[in-house]
């Protein structure tokens, strides 16, 4: 029927539609008139054609799980939060252990969690308290976030020294136990391709040095920006260049991604527009093939954690799951000229920047020289020098914002950069909103 349909039409080919495009611009110049060039080194075009799309092999993800993160301050308090966002449409939760006191086995016990995964990030280092993770593993679906090259990118310090973190983490090595944070680069400012390259080059460092491990399962925690179609093509991309790690290594491709919004482009001022933002990137990472997603609250940059937050937080990802049915294609984005064609650039660029690191004596060699960090420093400026000029556009923030908005006396979180000058081994990675410095001349002006 379908083939009967179109057997009257007559194919168009890539050169036709482009001679069509010059003959309608009068004499203007295709590429300065209609090729955008982003700050990401891609240069996207006006139309895409399946002539000039080669299409790529992405692993398939059949769902994704609604995520909660819960941070672990009062071991009750956390247990009937817990448990009731598990009634209230969370499928994954997301425990952040602040030190090696905290009673886990306590707080699983008492939790209707059935076969959901538990995530826990523990902000120390601990051997004893990662094999009392490592034991629980048997009776719960765990995966535990031991990451010491991101602690020492975003703290500039190893969690003791080297030899020492590099001893703990070889006693506890296990097949759910590795986690790489790629968020912090995209925080910090780091484009697309550098992105997945730091990614990259962060995941072969472990895989590297634990080459007799062949069952290991890595999680990646993936922060999402706002371009739309370059988030999916950024989650396809990566799959696709973890897929060729896998290979080298002869590891399986079983890459777990935890997607949450980018903290980079939210505002304090109009925060309402937070809701949008963190829509469209939770679409983006749905329809990218993130295996969990965390929403952040509309207004966690500036109050404390509450309870309508949370709730509004995790109902749009209850919207785009049950009623919008972001999860009932595998794959969505597949077969789309443009979607296709990004995820190969950013792959093939992504590859060539990783190629650098390891040319530079790998990722955390290239911490230590402060190549990493000077790269970030170059893209974040540059992204917002764009913010500044009006070029990258946030409603509310640098576009039509509310002059009557007035938020010195909301702020129960300070949120801008923490000053906190100290010793340190290399230079930290620090995560910065593109909004902060226009925020404090705002601040300052209540206050007049």
């Amino acid at each position: 029927m379908t083939k009967d349909l179109f057997k009257d039409f007559d194919p168009v080919s890539a050169k036709a539609w482009k001679q069509k495009i010059q003959v309608d611009l009068k004499g203007a110049d295709y590429n300065d008139t209609l090729i955008y060039k982003s700050h990401h080194g891609i240069d996207v075009k006006p139309f895409y054609h399946r002539e000039d799309t080669k299409l790529v092999s992405v692993k398939a993800v059949s769902s994704w799980d609604v995520c909660e993160k819960i941070y672990i301050e009062n071991v009750e308090k956390s247990i009937t939060r817990a448990n009731n966002v598990l009634t209230r449409g969370a499928e994954m939760l997301w425990f952040v252990i602040p030190n090696d006191s905290v009673n886990v086995k306590a707080i699983l016990d008492k939790l209707n969690i059935g076969d959901k995964f538990i995530y826990i990030e523990c902000t120390f280092l601990s051997e004893a308290f990662i094999k009392t993770l490592k034991d629980l593993q048997q009776s719960y679906n765990l995966k535990i976030g031991v990451d010491i090259i991101g602690h020492l990118a975003k703290d500039g310090n190893w969690f003791t020294n080297k030899d020492e973190d590099h001893s703990v983490l070889n006693k506890c090595i296990g097949k759910d136990i590795l986690s790489i944070d790629a968020a912090l680069y995209q925080n910090a400012g780091a484009n697309i391709p550098q992105e997945l390259a730091y990614t990259l080059a962060h995941l072969n460092e472990y895989a590297n040095h634990f080459t007799d491990h062949k069952d290991l399962n890595f999680t990646v925690k993936v922060s999402i920006g706002s371009n739309y179609f370059f988030e999916i093509a950024k989650l396809r991309a990566l799959r696709l260049l973890f897929s060729t790690l896998a290979k080298e290594y002869n590891l399986n491709d079983n890459l777990f991604i935890l997607a949450h919004p980018t903290k980079r482009n939210k505002a304090i001022y109009d925060y309402n527009v937070n809701m949008l933002r963190t829509t469209t990137e939770c679409m983006s990472a749905a329809l990218g093939g993130a295996n969990a997603i965390y929403n952040m609250p509309y207004d966690a940059l500036f109050h404390k954690n509450n309870e309508f937050g949370d709730r509004i937080s995790r109902n749009q990802l209850l919207v785009l799951k049950h009623e919008s049915y972001f999860d009932m294609v595998d794959n969505a984005a597949d077969g789309s000229y443009y979607i296709e064609s990004l995820t190969q650039q950013f792959a093939e660029k992504a590859l060539e920047i990783f190629k650098q690191i390891e040319m530079g004596g790998g990722f955390v060699q290239q911490l230590f020289d402060g190549k990493i960090q000077q790269k970030i420093k170059d893209s974040a400026s540059q992204e917002q020098q764009l913010f500044n000029d009006g070029k990258l556009s946030l409603i509310g923030t640098n576009k039509h914002p509310n002059k009557q908005d007035a938020m010195a006396n909301d702020l129960q979180l300070y949120p801008f950069v923490k000053q906190n000058p100290r010793k340190t081994l290399i230079e930290p990675i620090i995560e910065k909103r593109l909004a902060e410095q226009l925020e404090q001349e705002r601040l300052k002006n209540e206050a007049k």
